[in-house]
């Protein structure tokens, strides 16, 4: 056998000498460089799956986390977000509204319009024959005084004078009052 040929020292700078400061060496770069191969998560922002089945020491062993019996524990239970523990589902407990039509028979709450209503009788009671009756008008004289519900105007009581009511809505009844009374209804837009 031959011996192996011996190694040249001179190319390799000795390890206490210092690199020039303009050159880097191969060997610093390609620690330092950032790329996609050297990205990972934050030291403690990952932990690892946890592993279940894996024996009693492992902490989810035998019956792997799931308990002991019920539905639960089966093979292909599912967890349903409406579920709610075995109580009466909240889809249950909303009041209906009954009718063949689908918008009467789904629960009450969605569907529910929200308005103030305004009895012709008060109209008659606080404003002058030939007024004209805003939204404004009607605060000031203490009707419609929630912010940002529609006023609606319904036939509860007699109307005797002739008036402008701006409404965002009118009872079938109220508007036919309004219009023989001599006055006009009219209609703001939500």
């Amino acid at each position: 056998m031959t011996p192996p040929a011996p190694r040249s020292t001179a190319a390799k700078p000795a390890e206490n000498e210092e690199v020039s400061a303009g050159a880097e060496s191969p060997k610093a770069t390609a620690a330092t460089r950032v790329g996609l191969h050297s990205l990972s998560p934050a030291p403690g922002s990952r932990r690892p799956r946890k592993r279940v089945g894996r024996g009693a020491g492992s902490g989810t062993g035998k019956t792997s986390g799931r308990g002991q019996k019920g539905y639960g524990s089966r093979s292909g239970a599912k967890d349903r977000a409406r579920f709610e523990g075995g109580q009466m589902p909240i889809h249950m407990r909303m009041r209906k509204l009954r009718g063949p039509h689908k918008k009467q028979s789904m629960p009450f709450e969605p569907f529910r319009t929200h308005t103030q209503p305004v009895n012709l009788a008060d109209l008659d009671a606080r404003f002058d024959a030939g007024a004209d009756v805003t939204l404004e008008a009607l605060r000031d004289k203490g009707l419609g005084t929630r912010k940002n519900i529609p006023v609606k105007i319904l036939a509860s009581g007699e109307l005797s004078k002739s008036l402008t009511v701006h409404a965002h809505g009118f009872s079938k009844t109220a508007r036919e009052r309004i219009e023989s009374a001599g006055g006009s209804c009219v209609l703001i837009d939500q």
